[in-house]
């Protein structure tokens, strides 16, 4: 049986090109960077260049480009570096962030420091406005991701940096006029691991100081991220025991996934965003044609992701239906999906029984409309048989 995978917003596959950059350094050059004969200094190179092509990505120097293990560790990194000097203070964040965010601010709060969860609208946006009545004279972090892993709603990053530079010249203003000694400072962090594929990713016009991304979501190998850390921001380093990435994270850096990463985002292409949106746009017109289906989420969403409710049926059922047919959908996020509880952010957005009868469908960069057509078969046979099961 031929499978469709349906689920690009979980995890991409290698592509080929990719792979073909990584070989030679799995065991033709695969020396420690850090020695210091010829061999070792060639992988020392792959490593820059690689860390070079990011930083044009990202608009940035290379030396605000760290490499980490994922996603998960850039959040962590940046979340806890940044606020391990203070003992307690103000953080904002939203809701609907990842795991990978939540859980660090959620155990800093057990820490003493005091935390505004916003909550996005029915359309899953978290407004400006929102962002600027929160903050507060001690606020440290701000943390809005740029796109959401489930709805796939994009969030106003820059306007809500705008705001954030303008807090902080009132307070160099405050400090000026009251001679005062110390200026509490405040930092932006966006998780941008689901909008490097499709979404500007230029640092300068985004206006943030730490971003998050990974090579998982962008057709580069699992266990590698990158966290952007703007120059001048102090970052206190998780992994001790070495001086790799500029004291920042210890450990033999993992050549292979690093020049992975980097081609990467070499070979991201417009081209395809175009494809997936509109292969997108076909699938949500098709899918909104069935009974008591509805889009979850606002229109200004990724191109490739579509999240839907169905009436009658639970979500779950509808993925262990499909997966028999051989089509991989979600009902959320993969690192929720061992949760029985529903959806944390479709419950921020609407009730319990949208919740739980939500699924979503991720396109890529290999998906194909014949593809598309088969899982619209799969899935209404799939549906009514489960409305069946469940009338009786």
């Amino acid at each position: 049986m031929k499978r469709i995978y349906l689920d690009y917003a979980s995890t991409t596959p290698v592509d080929k090109r990719v792979f073909e950059a990584m070989k030679p350094y799995f065991s033709d050059d695969f020396e420690n960077a850090s020695a210091l004969y010829s061999g070792a200094q060639k992988t020392k190179q792959a490593i820059e260049k690689s860390r070079n092509s990011i930083a044009k990505f990202l608009n940035c120097s290379a030396d605000e480009v760290v490499f980490t293990s994922g996603g998960t560790e850039s959040d962590n990194m940046a979340i806890f570096g940044c606020l391990k000097k203070f003992k307690k203070g103000h953080i904002i964040t939203s809701v609907i962030e990842h795991p990978a965010v939540l859980e660090p601010i959620k155990e800093l709060e057990k820490q003493g420091f005091d935390v505004s969860y916003l909550k996005p609208d029915k359309s899953g946006i978290i407004s400006v406005k929102q962002v600027k009545d929160a903050l507060q004279c001690d606020t440290l972090l701000v943390s809005i991701m740029y796109a959401n892993n489930e709805i796939g709603t994009i969030q106003p990053i820059a306007e809500i940096a705008k705001v954030i530079e303008r807090e902080r010249k009132n307070r160099k203003l405050k400090i000026k006029n009251e001679k005062l000694k110390i200026i509490v400072p405040i930092i932006f962090h966006t998780d941008a691991c689901q909008a490097a594929g499709y979404l500007d990713m230029n640092v300068v016009d985004l206006g943030i100081d730490l971003l998050t991304f990974n090579g998982s979501k962008i057709y580069a190998p699992k266990g590698i991220g990158v966290l952007y850390i703007r120059q001048g921001i102090k970052i206190a380093p998780m992994i001790l025991g070495g001086s790799q990435e500029m004291d920042l994270r210890a450990g033999t850096e993992n050549v292979p996934s690093i020049v992975g990463l980097g081609k990467a985002v070499s070979i991201i292409s417009e081209n395809d965003a175009k494809k997936e949106q509109k292969l997108r746009d076909y699938l949500i017109k098709h899918l909104l044609k069935f009974k008591n289906v509805k889009l979850n989420g606002s229109t200004n969403r990724l191109p490739n992701n579509i999240n839907i409710s169905v009436g009658g049926v639970e979500g779950e059922s509808v993925v262990l239906y499909l997966d028999r047919k051989g089509v991989e959908i979600a009902t959320g996020s993969a690192c929720s999906s061992k949760s029985l509880e529903p959806s944390r952010v479709i419950t921020s957005i609407a009730d319990d029984e949208t919740a739980h009868s939500s699924l979503r469908i991720t396109l890529g960069r290999f998906t194909t409309r014949a593809e598309l057509d088969i899982f619209l078969k799969e899935f209404k046979d799939s549906v009514e048989k489960l409305r069946e099961m469940s009338a009786v």
